[in-house]
């Protein structure tokens, strides 16, 4: 068969001879002979007859049934949306009751209390009783109590118990509610990379969008204030089409939050600053976190390497620390992923290197140059100086890590009147400073 001739009988050139001569023929190539018959013609001619009928009822059927189905639309939407909200709720439910969530209960306060919190797809990915429920504590605290630093050991039988071993770093400084953990609108987070900050301050957002949209959580028990918006600075990348660095992103979403933010907003920030030079990025760092605290107000769960910037928890009263603990044996590090209050005081790159395979004496150097950069950079209790915020921002130039002694012929430009010099006098008061320099 083909659109041309329709149905039609082939034979080679060799056999045509052999074919009745009641058949016609109908077309002669190089090697075939093709031939029809009045029954081919006929049964072709009831074949494209079906067909077209077969299409015409189809057409048919189809008008009726969508004249059917428009007389009867508006009730087809409202159950196929009844069955779409039925459809998730019951998905919510079921997940609910499988994973053990908890029914958070919504309130109009600044507050993200949620008790033995988990990621929702990190706790379905890993096997079971594997990833580590972590508190989360942000917000205006019920009471407020004196400045205490003790360390704490938060284990899932009770909400904080001291800790007796030494190899655990959780110092608290903070301030603390009636129940024993600190509250704060800004909550500062340190530790050493793979430790969880980011999964720990993701898992809240995550959590809070659960809740505000009618899904019980993973956790134990949550109470969580009612968020306008949540503003999310995480992961680093670059638009090369757009010719922004991956700096320049970072700052364009955090000016965005920035100018977008109110007090009811939630947000999460990682590693801010990390994309330009270290005193430029704890700079940023540090005045975010003051415009945050003191301008906007708003929950902020800030996760960040800059150890200088837990200073803020001193003279902010919204701002608090906490951080990731870790275990150490001998020259190993454990990581808990356990997120207790108080601050680090490391950092553990040089351990997380040697895991990722770096070669051992590239570490021991870089060992070597940590100590040698710490010691010559931190006061005599292990901290950077940080100036204490002013009305009046000053203008200042970055300092160099390194600083050198400035050259005096620098001191003496500054001090030249050069619009009181004729033009020859500027002329040989260059070549006499071409000439000390050589």
């Amino acid at each position: 068969f083909n659109r041309v001739f329709g149905y039609y009988l082939e034979c080679t050139a060799a056999q045509a001879e052999r074919v009745p001569q009641d058949y016609i023929r109908k077309q002669t190539l190089k090697n075939q002979e093709r031939f029809i018959t009045p029954q081919l013609k006929e049964y072709e001619e009831k074949v494209l007859r079906a067909e077209n009928q077969a299409v015409q009822l189809e057409q048919e059927l189809f008008v009726k049934l969508r004249d059917r189905v428009a007389i009867v639309s508006p009730q087809l939407r409202e159950n196929a949306e009844i069955l779409a909200e039925v459809d998730v709720l019951g998905g919510l439910a079921t997940l609910a009751v499988r994973a053990g969530y908890c029914r958070p209960e919504i309130t109009l306060e600044s507050i993200l209390d949620i008790r033995e919190a988990r990621h929702p797809v990190l706790d379905r990915l890993q096997p079971s009783g594997a990833f580590v429920p972590n508190d989360v504590r942000i917000g205006r605290g019920p009471t407020r109590g004196a400045d205490f630093q003790v360390g704490f050991l938060v284990t899932n039988d009770s909400p904080m118990t001291p800790s007796t071993d030494s190899g655990l770093r959780s110092p608290v400084a903070g301030r603390e509610t009636s129940e024993g953990m600190p509250f704060g609108l800004i909550q500062l987070i340190t530790g050493p990379n793979m430790a969880g900050k980011s999964t720990y301050i993701r898992q809240a957002a995550l959590l809070t969008v659960m809740a505000q949209m009618g899904s019980f959580i993973p956790a134990k028990s949550a109470k969580i204030g009612v968020a306008d918006r949540i503003f999310a600075r995480v992961g680093a990348s670059d638009e090369l089409g757009k010719g922004q660095s991956t700096f320049m992103v970072e700052m364009t979403e955090t000016a965005r939050i920035l100018n977008t933010a109110t007090a009811r907003s939630l947000v999460i920030l990682d590693e801010i600053g990390r994309g330009t030079s270290t005193y430029d990025g704890i700079s940023l760092a540090w005045s975010i976190t003051e415009y945050l605290h003191d301008v906007i107000g708003c929950r902020t769960l800030f996760a960040t390497h800059y150890h200088e910037l837990t200073q803020l928890a001193e003279t902010m009263s919204e701002c608090v620390n906490w951080n990731v603990a870790v275990k150490e044996e001998a020259e190993d590090v454990i990581f808990l992923h356990k997120i207790v209050p108080g601050s680090a005081d490391k950092s553990y790159g040089i351990h997380v290197a040697q895991l990722a395979g770096v070669p051992r004496k590239v570490l021991e150097r870089a060992k070597v140059i940590l100590q040698t950069l710490e010691s010559d950079h931190l006061d005599e209790m292990g901290q950077t100086k940080i100036p204490a915020r002013c009305t009046q921002p000053k203008r200042e130039h970055q300092r160099s890590l390194f600083e050198l002694e400035e050259h005096p012929l620098i001191g003496e430009l500054r001090d030249m009147k050069i619009n009181e010099l004729t033009p020859l006098a500027a002329l040989q008061q260059l070549h006499r400073m071409h000439e000390q320099l050589n």
